[in-house]
């Protein structure tokens, strides 16, 4: 498992490191904060997207950005008909 290029023996000696310096009967108090954190981190970032999104949809972004799609859609379909272009020589 690697997480954030940290591989598991590193994960494992930071483990032991945190059970010799807060004591196993404090890990699951330290890990239900490390918890509640992560929770209110993932809640401001969905608040942060949705306002994000809202503010897009009353300024009309995402009518601009399907037509830009649309237009970059019919491009590919035109290249596509065309066919392979090969060089002669």
């Amino acid at each position: 498992m690697i997480l954030l290029f940290i591989s598991t023996p590193e994960l494992m000696i930071v483990g032991l490191v945190v059970i010799l310096v807060f004591g196993s009967d404090k890990l699951p108090e330290i890990a239900r904060g490390i918890g509640k954190a992560m929770k209110t981190v993932r809640n401001a970032t969905d608040d942060i997207k949705n306002e994000i999104a809202k503010s897009a949809d009353e300024h009309g972004f995402n009518k601009d950005v399907k037509e830009i799609t649309k237009k970059i859609e019919e491009v590919k379909d035109q290249i596509e008909d065309s066919g392979s272009i090969k060089r002669k020589f």
